[in-house]
């Protein structure tokens, strides 16, 4: 019996590498999703590329063009109850976003650390992996997290590891966890196709 794939949405800020990452996964069956809907928090993000690409349907939505957080979650997951979604990730989502309760453990982030190191408001992109090399850690890598309220916070999913090498800069220990966060966030994702947990 075929699987039936996963409804999901995906909120972007930038690049769009995981979501790429995503519909490529999706494209060749290897992850058992649907890509309903693609929600930017900027215009010029050049994910949007992708998902236009991918024929998924795709709207920006600038949290400075609301009066408060509330009114962003609103508008946010209205175009996301609208399309039927079961799950949202965050793929390189840089704005704080209050959850509604009935998405309550149906929205997950990736972090580029090891959560609770390095991570929370102000931590993201080359910033995380500075901050790893300065304090001298010897392990790094990513975390895949439920969402709550408060940044990079919610019960974590899973986390994987990798050495940080004495001479690692910021830029080099990124690309080494994004190898990371290739494989970590479709396996979280794999969880849940499979009638996973919502612990």
């Amino acid at each position: 019996m075929l699987q039936k794939p996963l409804p999901i949405a995906v909120l972007i800020s930038g690049g769009g590498s995981t979501l790429k990452n995503l519909i490529d996964r999706q494209q060749s069956g290897a992850l058992a999703i649907d890509i309903r809907l693609v929600i930017s928090s900027r215009a010029s993000a050049g994910g949007l590329k992708f998902a236009r690409d991918a024929g998924i349907k795709n709207l920006t939505l600038s949290k400075k063009s609301f009066q408060t957080p509330e009114a962003y979650r609103d508008a946010n997951f209205e175009a996301i109850r609208a399309e039927n979604v079961s799950m949202v990730v965050m793929g390189g989502f840089l704005q704080h976003l209050l959850i509604p309760e009935d998405f309550d453990k149906r929205v997950i982030n990736i972090h580029p650390s090891l959560i609770p190191a390095f991570s929370g408001k102000g931590f993201y992109g080359l910033k995380v992996h500075q901050a790893a090399i300065d304090f001298g850690v010897k392990i790094s890598g990513c975390t895949v997290h439920y969402v709550d309220n408060q940044y990079d916070h919610g019960p974590i999913i899973l986390q994987q590891a990798c050495p940080v090498m004495p001479s690692d800069t910021a830029e080099t220990l990124q690309q080494r966890v994004l190898e990371l966060e290739r494989e970590a966030l479709p396996k979280a994702i794999g969880i849940f196709t499979e009638g996973g947990y919502r612990s």
